[in-house]
């Protein structure tokens, strides 16, 4: 069974992956997220088809404390953010956790 990637943010944010072939999405609207957003990642990380959810950094500031715990300690599906000052380290370490190697790791 594959599972698909799921985007979570604005329309903004969503449009160039539902573009590129994402089919599972949660528009949620800036002026709405502190409202909404906890609902659409709750709802995402419940789907079963789902394996890698894509969020924009900034986006986690408008979580609740038990919305950021469950997506952060999320195995399957894996949580992704793009954007913001994370770098390569903060994918680095996503990467690892989705797969459990550090692809990276210099011998």
């Amino acid at each position: 069974m594959s599972q698909e990637i799921a985007v979570i943010g604005s329309p903004d944010f969503t449009t160039g992956f539902r573009l590129a072939g994402v089919r599972k999405f949660e528009n949620v609207p800036e002026d709405e997220k502190d409202d909404a957003l906890d609902e659409a990642v709750m709802r995402t990380l419940e789907d079963d088809d789902v394996g890698i959810v894509v969020m924009h950094d900034d986006d986690m500031a408008h979580l609740s404390r038990s919305a950021r715990e469950a997506v952060e300690g999320s195995i399957e599906p894996v949580l992704v953010t793009l954007g913001g000052g994370a770098g390569s380290g903060g994918l680095r370490e996503q990467i690892k956790r989705a797969i459990g190697i550090d692809l990276m790791e210099e011998d």
